[in-house]
């Protein structure tokens, strides 16, 4: 049982870096929402709700796991929000884009120091 939760713990990892990566590059260019960034918040928000089951491995702690939960729920708002506004502007909000970067990076410190 640890092995599958280990590989769920990458595949979460895997989700993150490639939303925060995705924006990163993003950041750095034209500020615009992309379909990796997407697919990186789908990923890592399925496998940290994989992470939130009983798995034997000591009690959950349910405040951090709801506290992660709405923040990435959060993200996939503006995620939406933008992707929509920049379909019909061409562009995306910079607090809209900024936010994304901002609370990904506050889900990985409430992971690490909660």
């Amino acid at each position: 049982m640890e092995i599958l939760h280990s590989i769920v713990v990458i595949l979460h990892l895997v989700g993150f870096a490639t939303l925060f990566g995705g924006w990163l590059v993003e950041a750095v260019g034209k500020r615009r929402i992309t379909k990796i960034m997407q697919w990186g918040l789908v990923i890592a928000l399925v496998a940290g709700l994989a992470l939130a089951a009983p798995w034997g491995l000591g009690e959950p702690n349910y405040a951090k796991i709801g506290t992660k939960l709405v923040v990435v729920i959060v993200v996939g708002a503006l995620l939406g929000i933008g992707g929509a506004r920049q379909k019909r502007s061409g562009s995306v909000p910079a607090p809209l884009f900024w936010g994304i970067g901002i609370l990904t990076l506050v889900n990985v410190a409430i992971a690490i120091l909660w």
